[in-house]
């Protein structure tokens, strides 16, 4: 085997073929817009590799979260949020052309737009963007072939990885086994399951530590976590296969209790993992963020308020995208429902055990 036949440098380093210069004028800039281009779309493939080997295994009925399963979840994850971050980077190498460098070969490449990059939309779906909660429906596939909008539209009919981590956290054993919570110590006396007394009692702690204009947060409390309750209650969730309205929530009642435990309780062994994958997710919508404030600030910068080459607004469709493409904001806004370390109610000697300090 040679290094040359393995990586097919001769296909690679042929791909470069300007435009400018089959024109007869050949633009300097136009490499680097080139490779670069040609490197986004190389990691793309790579990201998608890395989350369609996580939806794998995240799709088994049963997973250990002690196991080596969730932490190669969590090291892939991780990957992910790397590649994106060497992405965000990869504007700063763009950012050495001038506006007027790139006007040397910009309306040679009308109407091809970074707009019609399939693998990028297709990353997105997997992950778990749907189509109502996109900027510009009407346009997002208007300009791709048949083939590429088929491909997108099957990854937005398969299961995503935001319903995986739903059902996921749902199927965690801690509020749903009541010899967890045998030895309790309960704050507030009410005669309720055993298992929900937590929630009442964490909900108690919370609302005293409000300030006067925060006293609104105590209906979300209630919305986001069903107010203790094992039932979903609230808006409906949105399960595989079905149409989205906006707003709609993703994560049910029972996921965002059991994500706000390990939020709370991290220390302990058994919840260092599914802490270390849900913040990798908070990490890969703030990297995806980041990538879209940076390009809409170069396009800003490039092209000023001129339409972009494939006939978007610009920078006006990418702001769209970035106010609206949060695909795990659910998790993000759980840290509204935070307490001090301080004040978290004292577990069960059951519980303790559970999660691993025996």
């Amino acid at each position: 085997m040679h290094y040359s036949d393995y990586l097919q440098l001769d296909k690679i380093l042929n791909a470069q073929l300007r435009e400018s210069e089959k024109k007869g004028r050949v633009a300097h800039d136009e490499m680097l817009f080139i490779i670069i281009h040609q490197t986004y779309e190389l990691w793309f493939r790579q990201l998608i590799f890395e989350i369609d080997s996580v939806l794998e295994i995240m799709k088994k009925p049963a997973l250990n979260d002690n196991s080596p399963e969730l932490q190669t979840v969590v090291h892939r994850c991780s990957r992910v949020v790397t590649i994106l971050r060497l992405l965000v980077h990869q504007i700063d190498i763009m950012e050495t052309m001038t506006p007027m460098d790139f006007l040397e070969f910009r309306d040679m490449l009308r109407p091809a737009s970074g707009f019609q990059s399939w693998q990028f939309k297709l990353l997105e779906a997997k992950l778990g963007l749907t189509f109502t909660q996109r900027h510009g429906q009407d346009y997002y596939t208007s300009q791709l072939n048949p083939d590429e909008v088929n491909t997108i539209k099957k990854g937005e009919n398969e299961i995503s990885l935001i319903e995986l981590i739903n059902d996921w956290l749902e199927r965690m054993p801690f509020f749903r086994e009541t010899s967890n919570w045998k030895n309790y110590q309960r704050i507030v006396p009410v005669n309720r399951p055993v298992q929900e007394i937590f929630w009442l009692d964490y909900r108690e702690v919370y609302a005293s530590g409000l300030a006067s204009a925060e006293t609104a947060n105590l209906s979300g409390f209630d919305e986001v976590f069903g107010n203790g309750q094992t039932q979903s209650g609230g808006q409906p969730v949105v399960g595989h296969g079905e149409s989205q309205p906006e707003g709609v929530r993703r994560l049910s009642p029972a996921a965002c209790r059991s994500a706000l435990f390990i939020f709370l309780y991290r220390g302990y062994p058994m919840l260092q993992t599914p802490f270390q994958l849900l913040n990798s997710l908070l990490e890969i919508d703030e990297q995806l963020s980041t990538w879209r404030y940076r390009h809409m600030s170069m396009v800003h910068r490039t092209i000023g308020t001129r339409i972009g080459t494939g006939g978007s607004t610009g920078k006006d469709y990418l702001r769209g995208a970035l106010e609206k493409h949060y695909i795990f904001a659910e998790i993000a806004r759980l840290t509204s429902f935070l307490i001090e370390r301080s004040k978290l109610p004292v577990l069960s000697k059951e519980m303790e055990v559970r999660l691993g300090f025996g």
